[in-house]
């Protein structure tokens, strides 16, 4: 993973397809969070609030996904490349993390 030349920072380097594809999900995870927000305001059923939820939760583990496999073939296979195999703890604890 390539350092910020103003910093000592870690920062990634996503082609702009990838940055389009998650910044895409992104935003259609906003309009599920608003729209749990305007189903709570609106005393909408509790039962169909917390549906809405389960899909907001599973496509947040969509672009996890989709950007944990982007890290692995980039960021993590480059570090590895480089000698420095401590990503893979780094990557392990991530992954732990992602599934709790």
């Amino acid at each position: 993973m390539a350092k910020c030349a103003h910093c000592d920072t870690r920062k990634a380097h996503h082609p702009e397809k990838t940055k389009k594809e998650l910044v895409n999900r992104l935003n259609r995870i906003e309009g599920q969070i608003r729209g749990v927000r305007r189903m709570i305001e609106e005393d909408v059923y509790c039962d169909d609030v917390l549906s809405q939820i389960a899909s907001a939760q599973a496509a947040l583990e969509g672009l996890g996904m989709l950007l944990l496999e982007h890290h692995v073939k980039s960021c993590v296979v480059d570090q590895v490349v480089e000698g420095k195999t401590e990503v893979v703890e780094e990557l392990m604890k991530t992954i732990r993390r992602l599934k709790s």
